[in-house]
C-alpha cells in the first residue's frame, strides 16, 4: 500500500488563510498538519515499511543531506552542478519543488506563503529520505504505478539518468525532459527511490523556499544530517539578469529602463523589496547560528564563486564533510572558462569571472538606484557597494564587491 497526500485540504486552508486576519494564520497552519489525510491505494510502496526503521537508524551515520537554497538568476544551476558531478556517491535532485509551486498556484490562483512553506518542507523531508510519494501527489498528470513522463528537468539530475534508473524506452511515449546521456523510458520513481537509498549522500537544489526558518524541522529530524547552503547575488545583477531571461514578466522594468520614472509604490517594486527582505532575513537567521543551525549553515556569494570557483567549491565541500572528488574539480575547470557560444542564459557553462561585471553595462543607473533604495539592507549585509553615479556604475576599475568573510562554522 502506498501513502499519498490528499491535497484538497491544503488548498482549502490556503484559501482560508488569505481571507483571515494575521492573528489566526498560525492556527490555520496547524490545521493543515492536523487535517492532512492519508489515502491508501493498492500499489507497490516506494519504501518497504518493514525496512523503514532500519533506514532511519543508519541515515545519520556519515550520510549528508545538502540543501542548496537560492532565488532565480543567482547561478544556482551552475553551483548545483558542483554536487551533481560528485560521482556515484551522490543522489542529486534539480528543482523538485517546481511541481509543488505549480500545483498550489493552479489550485488557489496564487501561492500562499504559509501553505506553500509547509508543503515545500514536507516534500523536501521525504525526498531526503528517498521517498517520492509526497512529490508524486503534485505531479501532473499523476504517475501510474509510480511511473511518470512529467518530472521537471529530469535530465539535469544525473542520478535520474543512471543505468540503474533507466527503464526501457516505450514507443510513442513522449517525455519532455528526457535524459540526454542515454536513451531511457519514462521515469520509474520506485527505481529512483531504490537508487537514492543506495547513495551515500543526497543533495537538492531549490529556488522556491522563501524563509530558512520554515525548514527548522529538517535540521531537527534525527534521521537527517542537513547542511544548508544559501547562495546570494547582488540584487542589481539579479534584476538585470531576470529582465533578459524573463522578459515578459519583467516588461514593466524594461519599459522603465527605456524612459520615465519608476513608481516606487508599484507592485513590481514592492515584490522586489519583498524578495530582498526574504533573502536577507533568511541569511540573518543563518549567520546568527541559533542552536538548530549550528554548523549547518553556510552563506556563499555568487560573485565569489564566479571569481574563485575552485576555492569556493573546496570550502563548500569542506563544510558539508563530503569528499571533493576529481570529477567535480575537472568539471569546474572545464565549465568556468566557457566561450560566448556556450554561455547561454540557462547554460551551466560560464566564463565565470566575466559574469560578475556583465550586469553593470546593461542595467540603467536609475534602475540601480531603485534597487539600492528598496534593497539597501540586503546590499549592505552581503557586502555590495552602492553606486552614486552612472560613471561609477560602468567604471570597471571600481569594484562593487567588498571583501567579506561570512562565518559558518
Amino acid at each position: 500500500m502506498r501513502i499519498k497526500y490528499t491535497l484538497s485540504v491544503v488548498f482549502f486552508v490556503a484559501l482560508v488563510i488569505i481571507e483571515k486576519e494575521n492573528n489566526i494564520i498560525s492556527s490555520l497552519t496547524l490545521m493543515v498538519s492536523d487535517k492532512l489525510t492519508l489515502k491508501q491505494t493498492p500499489q507497490t510502496p516506494l519504501q518497504p515499511s518493514g525496512k523503514y526503521s532500519e533506514h532511519q537508524e543508519v541515515t545519520t551515520k556519515g550520510r549528508k543531506h545538502i540543501l542548496l537554497l537560492a532565488t532565480t538568476r543567482t547561478g544556482s544551476s551552475f553551483v548545483g552542478e558542483f554536487f551533481n558531478q560528485q560521482g556515484d556517491n551522490m543522489f542529486y535532485l534539480f528543482e523538485p519543488l517546481w511541481h509543488v509551486e505549480k500545483m498550489l498556484t493552479l489550485e488557489t490562483g496564487g501561492t500562499n506563503a504559509t501553505a506553500a512553506a509547509k508543503a515545500y518542507r514536507d516534500v523536501l523531508q521525504q525526498l531526503f529520505l528517498c521517498d517520492f510519494t509526497f512529490l508524486e501527489s503534485f505531479l501532473d498528470p499523476l504517475p501510474v504505478d509510480h511511473i511518470t513522463t512529467a518530472l521537471f528537468r529530469r535530465e539535469s539530475s544525473s542520478s535520474l539518468c543512471e543505468e540503474s534508473v533507466c527503464s526501457p524506452v516505450i514507443k510513442g511515449v513522449f517525455e519532455r525532459y528526457h535524459c540526454r546521456t542515454r536513451r531511457c523510458g519514462p521515469l520509474n520513481l520506485t527505481m529512483a527511490s531504490q537508487s537514492c537509498l543506495q547513495k551515500e549522500h543526497r543533495a537538492i537544489k531549490s529556488v522556491r523556499v522563501r524563509q530558512l526558518e520554515t525548514l527548522r524541522p529538517l535540521a531537527e529530524d534525527p534521521r537527517l544530517d542537513v547542511k544548508f547552503i544559501q547562495l546570494v547575488r547582488d540584487p542589481r545583477a539579479v534584476l538585470a539578469s531576470r529582465m533578459v531571461a524573463f522578459a515578459a514578466k519583467y516588461k514593466n522594468w524594461k519599459d522603465w529602463a527605456m524612459g520615465g520614472d519608476v513608481p516606487i509604490d508599484d507592485d513590481e517594486v514592492r515584490k522586489l523589496k519583498g524578495n530582498c527582505d526574504n533573502i536577507r532575513m533568511s541569511a540573518e537567521v543563518g549567520l546568527r547560528q541559533p542552536p538548530w543551525l549550528r554548523r549547518r549553515y553556510m552563506l556563499v556569494r555568487y560573485e565569489d564563486i564566479a571569481r574563485f570557483p575552485m576555492r569556493k567549491a573546496t570550502e563548500m565541500y569542506r563544510f558539508t564533510g563530503i569528499p571533493f572528488t576529481p570529477q567535480v574539480k575537472s568539471w569546474i575547470l572545464k565549465n568556468t572558462q566557457a566561450s560566448k557560444e556556450t554561455s547561454g542564459v540557462y547554460s551551466t557553462q560560464k566564463n565565470s569571472s566575466e559574469q560578475v561585471e556583465k550586469w553593470r553595462f546593461s542595467l540603467p543607473f536609475k534602475i540601480a538606484q531603485v534597487v539600492q533604495r528598496v534593497c539597501g539592507p540586503t546590499l549592505r549585509l552581503f557586502g555590495y557597494k552602492f553606486v552614486s553615479s552612472e560613471e561609477m556604475l560602468t567604471d570597471k576599475s571600481v569594484s562593487l564587491i567588498e571583501d567579506k568573510v561570512f562565518n559558518f562554522l
